[in-house]
């Protein structure tokens, strides 16, 4: 066990990486990062880290390959300044769906990013709701993937409401969607949709499962352009829905995601801080949850050397 706690972070999400030392009760360390005119980014740990037990917070977020080398060039520095561990905190983890080769002469991604991730130096790997379970063995390195179904359940369970049913906008978002059900006592219903070539739109066909006269919850691991919840909704419209939620892990929201949103008949958007909301994309009907309480237990559960398993539910 390493006896002293370092927490650093790039620029993707400072506010998510505050509130976990918050919650830590621990500073955040100090480090510059920041790009040359040039575009070559340059990292200086201002902080000794010798035998230390570093965390790097970074989530893969917009600009998503800035984010990315930045952490990658934090690692770096951390292990030429001898650092003792180094764990590589990732709330949200972009190229997620790039994660098999479902097509001639496509790279898988995800594999790489881990291959990067493991030579630049981390000794292991803290996330939060992968797009898919097996990237978690792209690593050779431990990886511990926490999940908010937690939190996001408890907020709707709080709100002591009834009839919801718990709706899947494609079947590959199926079993999570079942998952999120269970935990509120919903019942599930699936969007049979089929992918229109790679440009991310997709063909909705029909919804499966009762919903007429229902609350109806969209629930999927991210939001990206909000095609998919807007397809699903304008289904669930047309069945005869009574109100209409959509609840995400990750808010991405690129692209025309925000004006879908703005337009669209959904009462409520519930999301977890991994990916920052800024300003010009606040909506009154976004409700973001943090998941820095469930980072800050982790990331002491790996310094102290206990187990962080009861965590992954």
């Amino acid at each position: 066990m390493h006896t002293q706690l370092g927490v650093f972070t790039g620029n993707a999400n400072p506010p998510l990486a505050a509130a976990i030392c918050g919650e830590l009760g621990v500073p955040l360390g100090k480090a510059e990062v920041f790009q040359f005119s040039n575009e070559n980014i340059f990292v200086k740990i201002d902080d000794t880290v010798r035998e230390r037990d570093v965390y790097v917070i970074q989530s893969f977020t917009s600009p998503v390959n800035t984010s990315i080398l930045e952490m990658l060039i934090m690692i770096d520095a951390l292990k030429r300044a001898s650092a003792g561990r180094i764990t590589a905190v990732i709330p949200y983890f972009a190229y997620g769906r790039t994660d098999k080769k479902d097509q001639p002469r496509v790279p898988i991604t995800a594999r790489l990013l881990a291959d990067i991730i493991t030579v630049a130096g981390a000794n292991r790997v803290l996330t939060m709701n992968l797009h898919a379970g097996q990237i978690q063995g792209f690593f050779d390195i431990p990886v511990d993937e926490l999940s908010a179904l937690g939190a996001l359940s408890r907020y709707f369970e709080e709100k002591h409401l009834d009839d919801w049913v718990v709706v899947a906008p494609d079947l590959g978002a199926a079993k999570k969607a079942r998952n999120f059900g269970e935990r509120i006592g919903a019942s599930l219903a699936v969007i049979e949709k089929r992918r229109v070539a790679n440009v991310g739109s997709s063909e909705v066909l029909n919804v499966i499962g009762e919903v007429a006269g229902r609350r109806a919850i969209i629930f999927d691991d991210e939001i990206d352009t909000a095609g998919s919840v807007i397809g699903a909704t304008r289904v669930l419209e047309r069945s005869g829905v009574h109100e209409i939620y959509a609840v995400c892990t990750h808010g991405v929201l690129s692209g025309p995601a925000i004006d879908r949103l703005r337009d669209a008949p959904i009462r409520e958007v519930v999301m977890t801080d991994t990916v920052p909301l800024p300003p010009e994309k606040c909506l009154p009907k976004i409700t973001v949850l943090s998941v820095a309480p469930l980072f800050a237990e982790a990331i002491h559960r790996i310094h102290q050397g206990v187990s962080v398993g009861a965590l992954f539910r």
